[in-house]
C-alpha cells in the first residue's frame, strides 16, 4: 500500500509536466508566428520589422521543441517506474 505522502508528490509530478507542455507548446507557436510573419505581413514595414526579429522566431522554436522533449523524457521515466 502507497505510502499518503506518495499522493500529492504524484500529482504535483503530473501538473509540472503538464505546465512543461503547455510552455512548450507555447513557446514553439509563438516561434513559428514570428518566422512565418515576414511571409503574410501586408505591411512593408511590418514585414521588415518581423524579419529582422527571426533570431527570436527561432529561439522560441528550439526553446519550445527543447520542453517538448523534456515533456517525452519526464513521460517516458513515469511510464518505467510504474509496475
Amino acid at each position: 500500500m502507497p505510502a499518503p505522502t506518495d499522493k500529492p508528490r504524484n500529482t504535483a509530478a503530473r501538473q509540472a509536466d503538464k505546465e512543461l507542455l503547455f510552455k512548450g507548446v507555447t513557446c514553439a507557436l509563438i516561434g513559428l508566428v514570428i518566422l512565418l510573419a515576414p511571409y503574410v505581413a501586408r505591411s512593408d514595414s511590418v514585414r521588415e520589422l518581423m524579419a529582422q526579429a527571426t533570431l527570436v522566431g527561432w529561439f522560441a522554436l528550439v526553446l519550445g521543441i527543447a520542453f517538448g522533449v523534456l515533456y517525452g523524457v519526464r513521460r517516458a521515466q513515469a511510464g518505467r517506474r510504474q509496475p
